[in-house]
């Protein structure tokens, strides 16, 4: 009775709601983090040898003696500087009278960059030299003393977001970017948008926010997991691409509601836009449905959405697999613009023209299209030569660009002779205005759509590159695409099958009875959540029967089931039925601050190599300190000489 009345009493208190919180703006960005459940403005001067920050001083503060302590910005003709802390900036006047000469020769000889601590007087600037586009450009700070804390050398860059730099240099010298004003802003955005997230699924709706183990063993199926040895020979961790086996396994412990800032390993090798490490949102619920699940996510995002952008309209639409890639081409479309895919197959039944008769003949066999609005006025014939190579490189089809009026004569005469036999049907099926060009391609259809999908996003480059709005950076558009397949056959062996996303996921209900004659066709409980083309979350509803788990991964996977054995036998034991789902954090980010990259909201990112340019991770390690973990390196050839200088420079006391 005790546990019960105890355990009430803490449910009680983590549902019970809080006061949202002031969201950020740049003037006093950080000011406005609420650190508690009332709408507390946080103490930054706190513990501090400061008064002040810097990007707080107002008119209301004339007259106040204060400390500030932060980098020089920059200097003017050695009468005035500029302070910078992580909270904006100030403008200090250097004392010219004799008396102050040490303050004068300290302000003026630090280099810029150098770290400094200035007491003084807050006054008004002299009529006309007020600066409106500074929070702090009312006033200045009459300094009466001054300290150098730290002098900088010579800078590989400027502190200035304006200043070009390589991403390699600002990724060798990442402490050095880090002070920049985007860098400030989009991380201390993260934090906040983490916190928001946090009161929404503790405070608000009960979750437990628990830390699961980053040591673990290989999981079957997936992307590829890093190794980590162990003393006992042979024997390997597994860092965990993600945490779905714990979480799946908490459910059935009986916490009900999980969540985690969760770091995620993939050893994915070379990709542009990819990190080896990286962190998800991870969620996972007991006795819920498809819909509760996105539900409660659309709330989150709800609650914890900048209040500088447009609010979030909810629910967000939904569109089956199978839709999406039938009018976009793709499994995560980019909805903030049209060029929707058409089947026209009908229209040529009974055409005459050989490849398009060829592919009508083939199963699955389809004449697609796609019209690029006003195209005629964009799309250059270089362009258009372009389009067709990448069709015939990547895909090994033929694309026909069809033009109405304008630039007829770029018309090949293939498309001429479709104009002459199919023009009204045509114009009438796709909507098509004179100077749109229309993009015809044929073939099996997932492969014609696949095509059509990518020729869709290029040509939106090519026409927002000659000055068309088609993506509105500041418009946000979610989309749930649900009813993947739950099984893809292996490239390597189309024979064979693999997960399309991994091998806890339920079967859809009504296929089922599938699994046994023809799993092929099963569609899964899985959904994405897609926003402008990027996917930044994925989940599913998970098996909670031992039996069906077993048969998914014995049967038709033929996986190893010793692997999962702990899994299976813990869904033996009362498992509820439970889903989840995980946010991309480092995605979701890059495209709420419209950043060029996911390195931009991360600390300290890998290169696209995987290589951490700032310490040179990874590195090499000798003989004598892989000696305990029973492994040795197989080196290559052209390595022998890296080798050797290992063996003479390292030593076992070293």
């Amino acid at each position: 009775m005790y546990f019960l009345s105890w355990l009430s009493q803490l449910c009680r208190g983590l549902s019970r709601p809080i006061g949202r919180t002031a969201q950020p703006t740049w003037g006093s960005f950080s000011r406005s983090l609420a650190l508690s459940s009332q709408r507390r403005i946080p103490e930054f001067n706190s513990f501090v040898a400061r008064t002040n920050t810097c990007g707080e001083l107002r008119s209301s503060h004339l007259g106040q003696e204060v400390t500030l302590c932060g980098w020089i910005q920059y200097r003017r003709q050695n009468i005035f500087l500029v302070l910078r802390d992580c909270h904006g900036l100030v403008q200090v006047v250097i004392p010219q009278d004799e008396s102050a000469a040490s303050v004068k020769k300290i302000l003026c000889e630090a280099p810029l960059e150098s770290v400094v601590q200035v007491s003084g007087t807050v006054i008004s600037r002299p009529p006309g030299q007020e600066n409106p586009k500074m929070p702090t450009g009312e006033i200045e700070i009459k300094v009466k003393t001054a300290e150098l804390l730290n002098s900088c050398k010579k800078l590989p860059f400027e502190i200035k977001d304006f200043v070009k730099k390589t991403e390699a240099l600002r990724l060798q010298y990442r402490y050095l970017d880090l002070r920049s004003f985007q860098m400030q802003y989009n991380l201390r955005l993260r934090s906040q948008v983490v916190m928001k997230m946090r009161e929404y699924l503790c405070n608000l709706h009960g979750f437990v926010d628990i830390e699961t183990p980053t040591l673990f063993k290989r999981t079957p199926g997936g992307a590829k997991e890093f190794l980590v040895p162990s003393r006992e020979p042979g024997k390997f961790y597994s860092l965990p691409q993600s945490p779905q086996q714990f979480k799946q396994l908490l459910m059935v412990g009986g916490l009900d509601r999980y969540f985690q800032v969760a770091r995620c390993y993939r050893d994915e090798g070379s990709r542009p836009d990819r990190q080896p490490e990286f962190t998800q949102i991870d969620i996972e619920m007991s006795f819920v449905d498809q819909t509760g699940i996105q539900s409660l996510i659309e709330g989150l995002l709800q609650y914890s959405w900048p209040s500088d952008k447009d609010p979030l309209v909810v629910p967000f639409p939904s569109m089956t697999f199978a839709e999406a890639l039938a009018t976009y081409g793709t499994d995560k479309p980019d909805t903030r613009f049209g060029m929707k895919i058409v089947d026209i197959s009908d229209v040529f039944r009974h055409t005459e023209v050989r490849f398009l008769q060829d592919a009508l003949s083939k199963p699955q066999g389809a004449v697609k299209a796609m019209c690029v609005r006003e195209g005629a006025n964009y799309l250059k014939k270089k362009d258009i030569e372009s389009i067709r190579k990448f069709a015939a490189d990547h895909f090994n089809e033929e694309v026909l660009p069809v033009f109405l009026k304008n630039k007829e004569n770029w018309n090949s005469p293939v498309a001429k002779f479709i104009l002459e036999k199919q023009r009204s049907e045509l114009i009438r099926l796709m909507e098509i205005q004179e100077d749109d060009v229309v993009l015809l391609t044929a073939g099996e259809h997932k492969k014609a759509c696949s095509l059509l999908g990518k020729l869709r996003l290029a040509c939106a480059d090519i026409l927002e590159m000659n000055g068309m709005v088609l993506r509105d950076p500041a418009l946000f558009s979610f989309l749930w695409v649900v009813d993947f397949p739950l099984f893809l056959p292996k490239e390597e062996n189309p024979m064979e099958l693999e997960s399309a996303h991994h091998p806890f996921t339920a079967p859809h209900p009504g296929d089922i009875h599938l699994l046994y004659t023809e799993p092929e066709k099963v569609r899964s409980q899985h959904y994405d959540l897609v926003l402008n083309g990027s996917e930044i979350g994925g989940g599913s509803i998970r098996i909670h029967d031992a039996e069906l788990q077993h048969y998914i991964l014995g049967t038709l996977l033929k996986e190893d089931v010793k692997l999962l054995s702990h899994l299976l036998q813990a869904l033996d034991y009362g498992a509820p039925p439970h889903g989840g789902i995980a946010l991309g954090l480092d995605r979701l980010m890059c495209l709420i601050t419209g950043a060029a990259s996911i390195r931009d909201v991360i600390a300290f990112p890998k290169s696209f190599r995987g290589h951490d340019l700032m310490s040179n991770a990874p590195d090499s390690v000798s003989p004598q300190e892989l000696k305990p973990y029973h492994i040795q390196v197989s080196w290559p050839a052209d390595s022998e000489a890296e080798r050797s200088s290992l063996n003479h420079s390292h030593h076992p006391e070293s």
